[in-house]
């Protein structure tokens, strides 16, 4: 009778196991298919619409027509003024928290704010650099403004990314340099930091995906509608590929007619983010090269 009672019970467990195991296969079905239906719809609608005048003219007649060229030069200045702007900052609160902050009440605020941070909404930063950069600093609708605040949005990422790349880097190279006779800065600038750059890259430059396709932060901050001048300055407006498209779909006098320019603008801006994601991976790949740890 025990026998067959525990022949009953792992029989029992097997069955919830593979119960468990077909949802968990099932939700991860769902989710490639979800995705693959998005790129198709946009693949099927926005092919028709690419061409090299498209990727290197202006807009014309009410946008209806012409290319996107300065709205793909404007989120690309954008998206690296947002890093230029978090990387410093994040990667100096990472080294913080990771390499000298002692645990306690300081050190848990700290990281409790950052993780609200990256849970905040876009259009909150949005609304934030609009009263602080274009309003209270005077910087106006800019891409000094933009890459302000698209920088405060990403900050959370970076920071918690590179905190956990530092996090990774083996404890025994710390101690090694500090064996040798370096002091506590040494060990971290020359041994600790070069080990743990390709995770901090990485998560940076996917926080630069993300900051490239963001619509209320650019739309508050830096957007011009229309513009045919290429940026010259950070005090200057710029279109963006986000709020082109949001402009095309919602504030055009032509919305039916501009539906190509719309689709197309859209996988223009996900083949970007794209691109950037798959840089980040080329760049883990080159700098992991060679470390066996």
């Amino acid at each position: 009778m025990l026998e067959a009672r525990k022949g009953h019970t792992h029989l029992d467990r097997y069955r919830r196991e593979g119960i468990v195991l077909f949802f968990i296969r099932l939700t991860a079905v769902l989710a490639l298919a979800i995705m693959a239906s998005i790129l198709l719809y946009l693949l099927v609608n926005g092919i028709p619409a690419l061409s090299i005048s498209f990727l290197t003219e202006f807009p014309r007649d009410s946008m209806m027509a012409g290319g996107v060229l300065p709205a793909i030069v404007g989120t690309v200045v954008l998206a690296l003024g947002a890093l230029l702007t978090a990387i410093p900052l994040g990667f100096g609160a990472a080294i913080y928290l990771a390499e000298y902050a002692k645990p306690g009440y300081l050190v848990s605020f700290i990281r409790l704010g950052v993780s609200n941070l990256a849970g905040v909404p876009s259009v909150v930063f949005g609304l934030f650099g609009l009263s602080l950069f274009v309003t209270t600093f005077g910087f106006g609708r800019s891409i000094l403004s933009g890459s302000l605040t698209l920088g405060l949005l990403i900050l959370p990422t970076v920071t918690a990314a590179a905190e956990e790349a530092l996090r990774q880097t083996p404890q025994s190279f710390r101690e090694a340099a500090l064996a040798l006779g370096a002091s506590r800065f040494q060990a971290i600038r020359q041994v600790v930091l070069p080990a743990a750059l390709p995770g901090m890259l990485t998560g940076s430059i996917l926080a630069l995906g993300r900051a490239a396709g963001e619509t209320a932060p650019i739309m508050f901050t830096a957007s011009a509608a229309f513009t045919l001048a290429m940026p010259d300055s950070v005090f200057r407006e710029v279109m963006a590929l986000s709020t082109h498209i949001y402009n095309l779909a919602t504030n055009s006098t032509h919305i039916e007619e501009t539906r190509p320019q719309q689709f197309g603008s859209a996988l223009v801006l996900l083949v970007l983010v794209l691109g950037l994601s798959m840089f980040a991976i080329i760049i883990r790949a080159k700098l992991r090269r060679g470390r066996k740890w």
